[in-house]
């Protein structure tokens, strides 16, 4: 009878043995076959409720944020468990006697899958009843089951990270789009004769930006210069930026140099491309060199100015910025004459609103005495040192925003 007993008992833990080593053969397989995340989770269910004779468990996965994958052989509400809260703290197979968590407290062992210091899943199970494999000691089968337990949430896990991967290449190939369509924006040459000397300096604060610059020649005798800011950075903000770009050069190409009707235009297409969640600011100014005027409206933009060393002059008429209401509804267009040796200087907000270590703005006062002390210097030396002046102004802070300098010296 004892013999019996012994010889039954063999042949059980036997088979058994066999059935844990075709169940891991049958999960690598369906791993290496590259199987879905669903087929993974059915075969683990049937390995665990048909072949191991366990009839409840649940299984909660670490994705973006805790769920529950798998739910079998329990009809209490799975929701009322907070991973977070009521699971991390166990690092290691644990008895539940007794848990204020009610769906806890239906479960006999909680089976935590641990990779370093990251928890990838929990285990809720209990214990085999009836079934013809029954083991000897459900305990002494639990770390298999965590060994089975932990090759799915290792290979979810790997599935979830290659699919992040795949949306990480999506990004940065549309940052790569965005970034040439970024270069393509501004001008590839500014001209420095004996008529003007033009200079721009850029510093994106991310990948892409949202700022904007411009010089384009109508004639030997006039030229159109604008800069402009997006609201929102990225790739959506650089597409819209380009789009803008786009339908002012076109219009331009057309004979359309009117400013107020370029400004109705361009409002309209930042209306129809940002439907309302973005909007530029935006400086646009025709230049005469025959009769010396220059005809300007400001759109909201941080207000350039005309210096001749000593005195400067703000060019801050004009409208609110494009793309904030459907119609605009006020526009003031301005015209100024620009004398002999003057200096227009056009910035975005990225550069007054740089702050030093003590919270401190650079200001546009400080950018307008910086140009008077060194107002000899060409264009291009000229932008070199303001960018020097705000690298020590910011000191070990960073820029806080996009930041452009675009500097016109008129002869």
């Amino acid at each position: 009878m004892i013999e019996d007993e012994i010889f039954h008992r063999l042949e059980d833990e036997l088979l058994l043995k066999d059935i844990k080593l075709n169940s891991l053969l049958e999960i690598t397989k369906s791993i290496n076959d590259n199987l879905s995340v669903e087929s993974l989770v059915s075969i683990y269910t049937f390995i665990l409720k048909e072949q191991l004779g366990f009839q409840r468990f649940v299984m909660f996965n670490k994705d973006e944020q805790w769920k529950c994958l798998i739910k079998e052989g329990y009809k209490g509400r799975v929701k009322d468990v907070d991973v977070e809260e009521d699971l991390l703290r166990f690092k290691e197979i644990t008895v539940i006697e007794s848990s204020h968590i009610k769906v806890i407290n239906d479960f006999d062992f909680i089976v935590p899958i641990i990779q370093g210091n990251h928890a990838l899943a929990f285990l809720l199970i209990s214990g085999v009843e009836d079934h013809a494999l029954k083991p000897t000691s459900t305990l002494a089968n639990l770390s298999f089951i965590q060994t089975l337990t932990n090759i799915i949430a290792v290979a979810i896990e790997n599935k979830r990270l290659a699919k992040e991967e795949l949306k990480q290449e999506r990004i940065r190939k549309d940052l790569e789009v965005a970034r040439e369509m970024q270069r393509l924006l501004f001008p590839s040459h500014l001209p420095s004769d004996k008529r003007i000397d033009l200079a721009a300096t850029y510093k994106s604060r991310h990948e892409v930006g949202g700022d904007y610059y411009d010089f384009i020649r109508i004639s030997d005798d006039e030229f159109i210069v604008c800069i402009g800011d997006v609201s929102g950075k990225g790739i959506g903000a650089a597409m819209l930026m380009a789009s803008f770009q786009a339908t002012l050069r076109t219009l331009i190409s057309l004979g359309k140099l009117d400013l107020k009707y370029l400004i109705h235009a361009l409002n309209e297409k930042v209306m129809q491309g940002a439907k309302g969640e973005k909007f530029i600011t935006f400086f646009i100014g025709r230049y005469n060199s025959i009769t010396r005027k220059f005809t300007y409206i400001n759109a909201g933009h941080n207000h350039p100015f005309i210096t001749n060393g000593r005195t400067s002059k703000s060019l801050d008429k004009g409208c609110i910025g494009l793309g904030m209401l459907d119609e605009i509804p006020f526009l003031e267009q301005d015209e100024v004459e620009i004398t002999s040796n003057s200096t227009l200087v056009l910035y975005t907000d990225g550069v007054v609103e740089l702050e030093n270590e003590e919270g401190e703005f650079f200001e546009t006062e400080r950018l307008k005495k910086l140009i008077r002390n060194y107002y000899p210097l060409n264009m291009e030396d000229l932008n070199n040192l303001l960018f020097s002046k705000l690298d020590e102004w910011r000191g070990k802070k960073d820029y806080v925003d996009d930041t452009a300098i675009f500097s016109c010296r008129i002869f």
